[in-house]
């Protein structure tokens, strides 16, 4: 059968969707990239804003208008927080939340009321591309709780996999071929299993694994530690620390119940930057949060400005039910959230162009991924979107290139 697989959201949803993909194409099954084309459609939703809900619901119906003989199947936190709600669509015919996303093979073999599923006449052609950028989720689930998030509730409590599975799915993914594994979870930071910690885990893929490299999707302020940034010693850690911020105000730090403060947050990023002077830091931002006055709000702006985030994601406050903050009092307005929103994302693009112009005439190594209207795209090991031309096929190599302008929401090279 041939499936299409749609993602919305976090790294960790990437991940289990690549896990997914990969579970179909082993029972035979072949990937494609268009709904046009599949006998099923999944789509792995998000539900941390209003805004993803309603662009699941979106793609759905869409998915349905395009190809309304396929098989409509939804998975993800939209569909743990409101199964009944989606099966609600025009068109869907499967909701399985997070709970079930693992089982969502015999789900559908059971829903088509099969017990084999009909394989191609070779299935070794059937293997899916990925990326040279590979997604394995090594945590699941928040023990925080902070007043705006709706993770806890359609995650559920922290738990962490194996760190032996782990390292085997790594040197699997360099076996197949990836040059670049990201390990994602909702509190990476947060991962222990069975006495070993993130810091642990780290060394064990690193002396067990060859992979060339191997990037972390976010920490927690709380968790930066000279120990810790001391294994980016080892140049196959890329130099990239995602650190929510989310405020930067004191009073909303507290009101969003987050666990550190505006001071605590910059002794991270001064610690990091002593250490390792090249490395990227991105961030999270909320606008609007529940009674965030004017002076907040630009105490907020001051410290983005400040830092000089690499890239700061700007997502204004959207109320989730059964949240505490969705019931405190001075809820802000869609306009002045959107004028709050349109500031940060002026700063943010200020802040992304001036972090890459650092790095013009430098000679950096870059991940090459892919290429289209004749133009080559990759990264570098700390996230700068590169751009050249070559005849030569580049794909999935790491190779210098010298960064020279400063083009787009990336830089151009030459090699």
């Amino acid at each position: 059968m041939k499936i299409a697989l749609e993602t919305l959201g976090c790294k960790l949803n990437q991940a289990e969707t690549e896990s997914l993909a990969r579970q179909f194409t082993e029972a035979g099954h072949r990937l494609v990239s268009s709904v046009d084309e599949a006998d099923i459609y999944i789509l792995n939703t998000c539900t941390v804003t209003h805004t993803a809900d309603a662009k699941s619901r979106h793609l759905l119906s869409q998915a349905h208008r395009r190809n309304p003989e396929a098989l409509l199947a939804v998975t993800g936190c939209y569909a743990q927080r409101l199964p009944r709600e989606l099966a609600q669509i025009d068109g869907v015919n499967l909701v399985a939340g997070n709970n079930e996303k693992t089982r969502l093979l015999p789900l559908l073999e059971e829903y088509l009321n099969r017990t084999t599923y009909i394989k191609g006449d070779d299935s070794a052609s059937h293997k899916p591309v990925f990326r040279t950028r590979s997604f394995i989720k090594i945590q699941d689930g928040c023990n925080s709780f902070c007043s705006y998030c709706i993770v806890p509730l359609v995650r559920g409590r922290e738990k962490s996999l194996p760190a032996d599975r782990v390292v085997a799915e790594v040197r699997q993914r360099v076996a197949d071929g990836v040059k670049e594994v990201v390990l994602t979870g909702t509190e990476v930071g947060s991962y222990h299993s069975d006495g070993v910690d993130l810091k642990r885990l780290l060394e064990n893929i690193l002396a067990e694994t060859d992979v060339a490299r191997l990037r972390l999707s976010s920490l927690q302020p709380r968790e930066i530690s000279p120990e810790l940034v001391g294994l980016w010693r080892n140049r196959r850690l890329c130099p990239h620390f995602h650190l929510s911020l989310q405020s930067g105000s004191d009073t909303v730090l507290r009101r969003m119940r987050r666990q550190y403060s505006a001071g605590s947050y910059q002794e991270a990023v001064s610690l990091i930057r002593r250490l390792l002077p090249d490395a990227a830091i991105t961030t999270d931002i909320i606008t609007g949060f529940p009674g965030e006055t004017e002076e907040e709000f630009e105490e907020s702006h001051e410290l983005c400005r400040q830092l000089e985030f690499a890239r700061i994601h700007v997502f204004a406050y959207s109320p989730r039910q059964g949240t505490q903050a969705s019931r405190l009092p001075y809820q802000i307005s869609a306009q002045v959230k959107k004028q709050r929103s349109r500031k940060m994302l002026a700063l943010a693009r200020e802040s992304a162009r001036n972090f890459r112009q650092k790095f013009l005439g430098k000679i950096m190594p870059v991940l090459w991924e892919q290429q289209s209207g004749g133009l080559w795209s990759g990264y570098t090991d700390n996230y700068i979107k590169v751009n050249t031309r070559s005849d030569d096929d580049l794909t999935n190599k790491i190779l210098p290139v010298k960064l020279v302008k400063v083009r787009g929401d990336g830089v151009w090279g030459e090699r």
